[in-house]
């Protein structure tokens, strides 16, 4: 059976790593063998599988070494919680070049050194969503994941980005092959948000594949960097990330996206109350502007 490949989006501060890791955990109980592809410069995508504060990434190992060809596959592929395999892609030192093509040197390394060939059944990429820019679209670009899941909520800027990364997605779709396989509502209390999010789904051609209800717990084993699943096995938030993992391993729904308009996002927030006319919404203000 081929492997699945997999990548998680979503605008920064969505909780994107988080709820990656925790359902990649809960997958891997199930039994599935699982490769994560940290794709943030941020470095976190895999700390809490690593109970570690950051792993080293790729593009630091580059430059100590000399060369991404001086490197070994053992040296940047470290096994964590239920025997993950994870690595860090990185970036370039802040304000030096483009972050996105730490992106690009770490899947061409990977597949050189045949880091695809083990007996995987899913490689989860975890991507910076607001940045579509060449490196950070990759994924997507390239073909190398074939479904994409956006974390999003029922704030504006966070719905804004999961749209816009759909339009990434539409772009690809024929070319590479790449679908939208659901939308994370990982909730931030909104209004309705819930509701929203489903009504979201549908006009972007998807599903809202569940719903994570907000939970202190993840910030407790955050701080103890590790996963819900793993510190507090059988909390309510343990079995949502669960009920998520199976949902993911089960998903059959692989869909060409249909983004929306700014002003079709902005007719959805009214038709839920969460913007009147009377708003002059961040977006809304610079479109109505432009």
């Amino acid at each position: 059976m081929s492997i699945r490949q997999i990548a998680f989006y979503g605008k920064g501060g969505i909780g994107k790593s988080t709820t990656s890791q925790n359902t990649l955990a809960a997958m891997a109980e199930l039994g599935k063998k699982i490769m994560i592809v940290g794709c943030d410069p941020k470095a976190d995508s895999t700390r809490l599988i690593l109970h570690s504060k950051a792993q080293s990434t790729i593009m630091e190992m580059a430059a100590e070494a000399g060369s991404v060809e001086d490197l070994e596959l053992d040296d940047v592929l470290k096994s964590g919680y239920l025997d993950i395999r994870c690595v860090e892609a990185g970036g370039p030192e802040p304000g030096v070049g483009c972050a996105g093509r730490g992106v690009i040197t770490a899947i061409n390394f990977l597949e050189e050194e045949g880091a695809y060939e083990e007996e995987l059944d899913f490689v989860s990429y975890d991507v910076l969503g607001d940045v579509v820019c060449g490196g950070f679209a990759m994924p997507i670009r390239e073909g190398k994941a074939q479904e994409i899941y956006i974390v999003t909520s029922g704030e504006m800027m966070a719905m804004y980005a999961a749209n816009n990364i759909s339009k990434g997605i539409l772009k690809y779709a024929n070319s590479g092959g790449v679908r939208l396989a659901g939308l994370i509502c990982n909730e931030r209390q909104t209004d309705r948000e819930d509701e929203l999010i489903s009504a979201l789904a549908s006009k972007l051609n998807t599903q809202m594949i569940h719903f994570v209800p907000r939970d202190n717990v993840v910030q407790h084993a955050e701080l103890r960097r590790m996963t819900v699943v793993e510190y507090d096995p059988n909390c309510k938030q343990a079995i949502e990330y669960r009920t998520l993992a199976g949902k993911i391993i089960d998903n059959k729904m692989f869909t060409i996206p249909t983004p929306v308009s700014m002003q079709e996002l902005e007719d959805l927030l009214m038709e839920f109350g969460i913007i009147t006319e009377d708003d002059e919404t961040i977006v809304g203000k610079a479109a109505h502007e432009a």
